[in-house]
Formats: C-alpha cells, sequence, structure tokens
C-alpha cells in the first residue's frame, strides 16, 4: 500500500526514493509487522508456540531476511521516530513477555521480539552495526535452535534433565 501511494504521489513505483512521510510510515509499519516488532507483535508467540522447531527455526532467522533487507535499503527513507519507538516498545514487551513463560518456544519468540527492537533501534543510527546484529542473532540462534531440536526439550523442566541425555549440550542450552 506504501508503494500504491508513493507512486501515486511521485509517478515511480521505487520505495528506495519514498517522497510521502505517510508512505515512509506505512512502509515502517509493514515491514514492522511482518518482522514481528511491538506493537504488532502478537502473532509471532502463538505461531511459534503452534509450529515445530524446525519451522520455527525458520521463522526466527531466514523469515527476517527479507523485511531487515527493506529496511537496510530504506534507512534513510524510512520514519526513524516511529522505528525508534517501535524499537523500543519491543525491547520492553520482548524482556517483560518472556519473563513468566515455560513454554521454550514462546521464550524464545519474545527473545526474537526483544532483539528485533535492539536490531530496530540500531538502524536508526548505523545501518551497518544492525547488519552486524542481524547476523549475530542469525549465527546465535540457529546452534541454539538446533541443540533445542537434537534433545527434544520443549519446556524450561526438560532443560533441567537434558544434561542426562546429552552432557555435552547441556551447557549450550
Amino acid at each position: 500500500f506504501s508503494s500504491v501511494m508513493n507512486a501515486q504521489a511521485t509517478g515511480q513505483w521505487s520505495i528506495l526514493q519514498l517522497e510521502d512521510p505517510l508512505a515512509q510510515t506505512l512502509l515502517t509499519v509493514a515491514l514492522a509487522m511482518k518482522l514481528g516488532l511491538a506493537p504488532a507483535h502478537f502473532w509471532l508467540p502463538e505461531v511459534l508456540q503452534g509450529s515445530s522447531f524446525k519451522t520455527g527455526l525458520i521463522i526466527i532467522t531466514w523469515q527476517k531476511l527479507a523485511p531487515m533487507t527493506l529496511l537496510l535499503l530504506t534507512w534513510n527513507q524510512t520514519s526513524m521516530l516511529t522505528l525508534m519507538m517501535m524499537g523500543s516498545l519491543s525491547v520492553a514487551v520482548g524482556g517483560l513477555g518472556g519473563l513468566n513463560q515455560t513454554q521454550l518456544r514462546k521464550v524464545i519468540a519474545f527473545s526474537s521480539i526483544a532483539h528485533l527492537g535492539w536490531m530496530a533501534t540500531i538502524i536508526t543510527k548505523s545501518n551497518k552495526l544492525a547488519l552486524l546484529n542481524l547476523t549475530m542473532y542469525i549465527l546465535i540462534s540457529t546452534p541454539m535452535m538446533l541443540s533445542l531440536i537434537f534433545s527434544s526439550t520443549k519446556t524450561t523442566q526438560d532443560l533441567t534433565t537434558t544434561w542426562t541425555t546429552s552432557p555435552m549440550l547441556a551447557p549450550l542450552t
């Protein structure tokens, strides 16, 4: 919808040259919804809880690449105030939402929301640093999810007995 508004206002379809402030804000909000940033984060914990760990791995890593790439490409065109507010809210929601969870997939979902909040906040200052942050997030999340897949843990209670079945994996989880 943001592209349509920009095309109507400027006559071109490129999202790299957004002129209309409303189109900039709509693009930012749409990408934030796809990423799972607060306040459009409600889908992420429920979807992650209802999916397998393999699907969850794709959701928290691979699915973030396209919207983050678009945010990085349009970082100087996006609404920085909107992105900063969504990032700050995501950090708070992700941190507080994961506190009382026992299901690991929901903890991971809220952790993802918080990490993406930090990334959104970092984008407003430096897109290169945000790219580094995204790379580190993916490099840390992937082995963590793979270790949970390997050990078949679903709850925090399951983590307490992981050391008996795979002692080498216990420190990683």
